[in-house]
């Protein structure tokens, strides 16, 4: 039995484990670095290790750092979460070498879907479907060291990618795609493609190439972000499947050779690579393509003898059906699995860890659950990550925190639980009804018996009914801060209940109402997905956002027309008033601008989204009087709330200040506004041409040289934060008047990276 482990990761997974072992009595070690010393999942571990350096690479990336902490502080166990090293075969070895019990599949599984490029070779002799690809391997740069060894049993790259056409390339489960048609390359690969990274995803290292002649740089570009999210620069491609869905299937384990499918999961809306959206049941799989998909899962799982939680990813487009890879790990949309099962995917690891054995069916799905992943990025500006302090996190209605919500739970019984294996002997030797508690083996056939239903009640029949539940699981809460060394995202949050169409409006409204400050977020996206009629219609597949041009910047506020950012700022400007009257030493009682004879109106101005907001207003023996404003009535104004009646229709802002910056939540939208001072400060002015860092990072490499002629567009340098590339590109065709940095410097947001002189 697990007494206490360790959770090689971070945020909002770790905060999911420690929420399981709490249940289980298992006691919790966290691991975290300087920048994560405050963080919310450190503060719930019963233990905590700090890991000395900065870097990931130093931090969780660093297998023998991890290992040392689990011991240091008495772990009898460790769990990998997902991502860093959740995949590494040679971390599961270390963490096996040292007398610790892994909670994963065994490092040969690992190793065997650990590249992808491999994983196809092996999934094309076991009978699933597969595309064909093109290998290129990246070697690692002069003294930088990868994540851990190489891992055993993994298929050869072909020879390393110099930043020149190969010859040629061999194809990767099957005979190159497209060797002939328009569209192919010379070595036999058909555009478009995709290129992707063979040992990481979460849509690092990917990229799309349509031009035979952008592929040199798509593939150095992809190897140099595979090689610092994963420590494996090796990337392949293959054909690109356009309009395709991405589909997965859950798959669970045994030692004992049960092998579950919990369904599938739909993860087809995504952005750049990243998934967004993710439900179960898919609404676009046919009971044939289903079918098709859960043997082919089933199959993968059996190919390499898997152990524990997984997951198979498949692209399907119509009625085909193409392998993309195996997650060895519990995966991020996990949660959507868990409400419509009714199942504690993290309770299962542990006990499969330590040798349970699962029944020999898995729980019948009830219902639909759909997920949604809120990131700190900013639409306005390419969606450029965000950092910084979260000051406010509010999401309304949720019932639920890192399990399945009430309202699930109580539709149905709990699922059945794995069951320690019984060293007392065989069943047979024990008294016992005649049948097990799963009704699937005749007592006396030497294996141990099941643990019954969680509540101990009879498996429910039908259907979810009732209301729908809301989940959230976060890796921040108010008064975070989000730094620039990984991902960000912020929190998924999970709805639940009988059917999607319900699901989809709880969940798009409780975002519509969440409480965001300090931080620009995805959130409008998510709501204007979940509200888009193609999705509603289930008509999705991995180009809708591009499709339905959801990634162009919204308006302010939702607000098309520009009716209604003139109100939430006149909102912030009478909340700000009203706590300058509710803190004057004197008469404070007065009406905020009071004039025995009626003189000029208050004026207030604002920073907002799109620039400038001025609004003006006078407080009269009649009530408001906003200029342009004429339907706008005043009921009560509060430092913190303001009450406004907008053609005949009272609504209640919720106003917070933050320093200068005030944030404004309303039904009619939220928007967040910086006071512009009457008299502004004297400011510091750049030459015209200077490219500025966008958020802090580290300068990856730069393209040009000082003096040199660039064209409009033209990469000038590359800049890394977050774990991503971010290409700074030539606002205009003009030559390079200043350089200001070099490859490895760390620079911060506003920073003059170089200097574009125009005309000359």
């Amino acid at each position: 039995m697990i007494r206490r482990l360790l959770v090689a990761n971070r945020a909002e997974i770790a905060r999911r484990i420690f929420r399981t072992c709490r249940e289980l009595g298992i006691e919790t070690v966290a691991v975290f670095a300087g920048d994560d010393a405050a963080s919310p999942y450190v503060a719930e571990a019963d233990l905590a290790v700090r890991l000395q350096g900065e870097r990931p690479a130093e931090t969780y990336l660093d297998a023998a750092a991890l290992v040392e902490a689990a011991l240091r502080a008495g772990a009898d166990a460790v769990h990998p979460g997902y991502g860093f090293l959740s995949e590494n075969a040679a971390f599961a070895r270390a963490v096996l070498s040292a007398g610790l019990t892994w909670v994963g599949p065994g490092p040969d599984a690992i190793a065997a879907m650990g590249s992808k490029i491999g994983a196809k070779r092996l999934m094309a002799e076991a009978g699933v479907p597969v595309l064909p690809s093109l290998t290129f391997a990246h070697p690692a740069p002069a003294g930088e060291r990868p994540a851990g060894p190489a891992v055993a049993g993994e298929q050869p790259a072909d020879p390393a990618f110099a930043g020149e056409r190969p010859a040629g390339s061999v194809p990767t489960g099957g005979e190159p795609a497209g060797s002939g048609p328009e569209g192919a390359g010379g070595d036999g690969l058909s555009f478009p493609v995709l290129v992707k990274a063979s040992a990481g995803g979460g849509g690092r290292g990917m990229r799309v190439v349509r031009d035979p002649a952008e592929l040199p740089e798509a593939v150095a570009a992809a190897g140099r972000e595979a090689l610092a999210a994963f420590g494996d620069g090796t990337v392949f491609a293959e054909p690109l499947l356009e309009n395709a869905r991405h589909v997965e299937v859950q798959v669970l384990a045994d030692a004992h050779g049960t092998v579950w499918t919990l369904g599938e999961r739909e993860c087809s809306i995504q952005r750049r690579h990243q998934k967004v959206v993710e439900e179960t049941p898919s609404p676009g799989v046919s009971p044939g393509v289903r079918a098709v998909l859960l043997d082919a899962a089933v199959r993968a799982a059996e190919a390499i003898g898997y152990v524990g939680a997984g997951t198979v990813e498949f692209l399907v487009a119509g009625g085909t059906v193409a392998f993309l890879e195996m997650n060895t790990r519990l995966q991020v949309e996990h949660p959507v699995t868990e409400c419509v099962y009714g199942v504690d995917l993290v309770r299962l690891q542990l006990q499969i860890a330590e040798g349970a054995r699962l029944p020999a069916a898995p729980p019948e799905p009830s219902g639909h659950a759909i997920e949604v992943r809120l990131y700190a990025e900013d639409p306005a500006h390419d969606w450029r990550p965000q950092s910084g302090t979260l000051h406010l996190f509010e999401i309304p209605g949720v019932d639920a925190r890192f399990t399945v919500p009430a309202a699930a739970r109580e539709a149905r019984t709990a699922a059945p639980v794995a069951r320690p294996v019984d060293d007392r002997g065989p069943a047979a030797t024990r008294p016992v009804d005649d049948r097990d508690p799963a009704g699937s083996r005749p007592v006396g056939s030497g294996e141990p018996d099941l643990a019954p239903p969680v509540d101990g009640r009879e498996p429910a029949e039908g259907r979810v009914a009732g209301p729908c539940g809301l989940r959230l699981d976060s890796g921040v809460e108010s008064g975070s801060v989000v730094g620039v060394r990984y991902d960000p995202m912020l929190a998924k949050v999970i709805a639940c209940g009988p059917d999607r169409a319900a699901v989809a409006r709880r969940l798009a409204t409780a975002l519509a109402g969440a409480r965001l400050h300090g931080l620009t977020t995805n959130r409008d996206l998510l709501v204007r997905v979940l509200r888009h009629e193609a999705f509603l219609a289930g008509d999705t597949d991995t180009g809708f956002l591009d499709r339905h041009d959801l990634l162009s910047a919204p308006s302010p506020a939702g607000d098309p027309d520009g009716a209604v950012l003139p109100v939430l700022a006149l909102a912030a400007a009478l909340a700000a008033a009203a706590a300058n009257r509710a803190a004057a030493p004197a008469l404070g009682g007065l009406p905020s601008g009071w004039r025995n004879v009626p003189s000029q109106p208050q004026r207030a101005a604002f920073d907002g989204p799109e620039g400038r907001v001025e609004v003006a207003y006078q407080l009269t023996r009649d009530g408001l009087a906003a200029e342009g404003l004429p339907e706008v009535e005043l009921v009560s104004a509060a430092p913190e709330q303001v009450v406004l009646a907008v053609g005949g229709v009272v609504s209640r802002f919720a106003v917070a200040r933050y320093d200068d910056v005030a944030h404004v939540d309303a039904p009619l939208g939220s928007v967040r506004l910086v006071a512009l001072p009457r008299l502004p400060e004297p400011v510091t002015r750049v030459a015209p041409g200077s490219l500025l860092a966008p958020m802090p990072g580290t300068v990856l490499r730069v393209e040009v040289a000082p003096g040199e002629k660039v064209d409009e567009g033209q990469p000038i340098l590359i800049l890394e934060a977050m774990k991503m590339e971010h290409r700074i590109s030539a606002p205009a065709a003009g030559v390079v008047s200043a350089l200001n940095v070099a490859p490895g410097r760390q620079v911060e947001a506003g920073a003059v990276l170089a200097v574009i002189e125009e005309g000359r």
